[in-house]
């Protein structure tokens, strides 16, 4: 029996998105004898391989049991970036005294923020909308897949029958197990966005990419938000450089950064939720109205009878070989429920390979792909390549080429000095192998680099990128002047002054 999925609340704009993405009245189509490509799981790695596939001409069944668009349309990417934004304008009025306007008093909306959030999402549904797809002539099949046999998929009772399949179900929150949480009650990114008032006060569990971002975003728009986290920093996977500007934002504008903790207990009170927790040995605890949980992501590897079609998974979901063929060589696997960088982009590349290797026999190869990405807090940290710790666990030697936004006149002006590029170099060489953007939208600014090192273009060269003045961009072509300011030796210097005195 098909499963209906709810929407909470369920407005007008919801009850639209539901119906761009799970029409409830919709009826599954009667299977075509064979497909190329049965495709289960309608986000991004799913949505890209569906359309891809039937461009090409190839016979495709897509499969999803909740939303078409996935975690990045309803849960993610589009919903979180929308209550960033949001939360922008508030940041941008707290600072509006610096450049001489006098705001005296705003007023959160928080109710009328996440009614913003909706709206966008629902606008953005209609491009992964069961119509659209259809039309792409994409046969839809809305409800749980399950291989049944070497060849076959069941779904709503009906079987598909493949060439080749592709896993793309995505991944879920985790749930950390930590005593009384349950019973308390907690959110995730897939509930979180269905709020509709303010929690006064926010405990956010987990200071990485997501918890940052939501942390940040729900203190703006009026929470009182805690962030706890065992270790000794925010971000701690990010450059460190980079990860202390983002912190010294937190604590200015007044995140209560609980770190090196170890979480204890969990307990519902009638005021509240009380959290237990450790800081080096001496307890401590905080009392919430709600807790949100951002703690990382497993795959959704369950219920889907792959042991029946020989598809082994490990600790990081589905098993899967350079090209993106599980253990079973007619079945294939992309985005979150088998690689280890979760990011809407990866996947929508990672579908690409597949599509090639899996259609037509390519050798298209997973770790050929060059991945950015980019945590939206406020300032944005983005980063490609390799960190100055990769290069040392390699055995690689690098030259780092830093420029600070306090010495970059647009910055300047934008009264957003904290900021900084840097770029890492082979020793000696203008070879760019990694880079970290601190900006207020470095995630626009990393491609320059990520173009750069994928097109294996020398960093001196990006001197010669005449950039629009002013611009914070211009910090990575002075990153590249700093790179030729170093091959004029002493030895070249020398031969210069000769020549110059000789054509005086």
């Amino acid at each position: 029996m098909r499963h209906i999925p709810d929407v909470v609340p369920a407005d007008a704009l919801n009850l639209e998105l539901r119906e761009n993405v799970h029409p409830p009245k919709r009826e599954n189509p009667k299977p075509a004898p064979s497909y190329n490509l049965v495709v289960l799981g309608a986000g991004t790695a799913g949505l890209v391989t569906a359309a891809g596939g039937a461009g090409l001409g190839a016979k495709v069944a897509l499969v999803e049991k909740h939303f078409l668009g996935g975690d990045c349309l309803n849960v993610g990417c589009v919903p979180s970036k929308a209550v960033i934004r949001a939360s922008r304008v508030v940041g941008e009025l707290r600072r509006a005294a610096q450049f001489g306007v006098n705001v005296k008093s705003f007023e959160v909306d928080f109710g009328k923020a996440m009614e913003h959030m909706r709206r966008v999402r629902t606008k953005i549904s209609h491009h992964d909308s069961v119509e659209r797809f259809s039309k792409l002539g994409v046969d839809i099949f809305l409800g749980e897949p399950r291989f049944t046999g070497p060849n076959t998929v069941e779904v709503d009772g009906q079987t598909l029958k493949f060439s080749k399949a592709v896993i793309a179900t995505g991944a879920r929150a985790v749930k950390p197990p930590i005593p009384g949480l349950a019973e308390a009650g907690f959110l995730t990114n897939e509930n979180v966005f269905n709020l509709t008032e303010r929690p006064r006060r926010l405990a956010v569990i987990g200071a990485g990419p997501i918890g940052c971002e939501l942390a940040q975003a729900f203190q703006r728009l009026g929470c009182e938000v805690s962030l706890l986290d065992m270790a000794p920093h925010i971000l701690v996977r990010e450059d460190a450089d980079a990860a202390e500007v983002v912190q010294r934002n937190f604590v200015a504008e007044g995140i209560n950064l609980v770190l090196k903790a170890s979480l204890k207990l969990v307990e519902k009170r009638a005021s509240g939720k009380r959290i237990v927790y450790a800081v080096d040995g001496k307890e401590s605890e905080l009392e919430v109205d709600e807790i949100l949980v951002g703690a990382g992501r497993a795959p959704n590897v369950e219920d889907l009878g792959l042991e029946k079609v020989g598809v082994e998974v490990d600790k990081n979901g589905v098993k899967v070989n350079d090209r993106l063929q599980t253990t079973n060589s007619s079945i294939y696997a992309a985005g979150d429920v088998c690689m280890l960088h979760k990011f809407t982009h990866a996947a929508d590349f990672a579908a690409r390979a597949v599509l090639q290797n899996a259609l037509f026999k390519g050798r298209k190869k997973l770790s050929a792909l060059t991945i950015p990405w980019c945590t939206y807090t406020d300032p944005e940290v983005a980063h490609v390549g390799m960190y100055e710790k990769d290069a040392k666990e390699k055995g690689l030697e690098v030259d780092t080429y830093l420029r600070k936004f306090d010495d970059v006149d647009r910055a300047i002006a934008d009264r957003e000095e904290e900021g900084f590029v840097k770029i890492h170099c082979r020793k000696g060489t203008g070879e760019i192998v990694g880079a970290t953007i601190v900006a207020s939208h470095a995630g626009d600014m990393i491609s320059e680099v990520t173009l750069a090192l994928t097109q294996k273009i020398a960093l001196g060269s990006l001197a010669n990128v005449i950039h629009p003045y002013p611009t914070q961009a211009e910090a990575i072509r002075q990153c590249g002047d700093m790179f030729n300011r170093t091959r004029l030796t002493p030895f070249v210097k020398k031969a210069f002054d000769k020549w110059l005195r000789w054509t005086r």
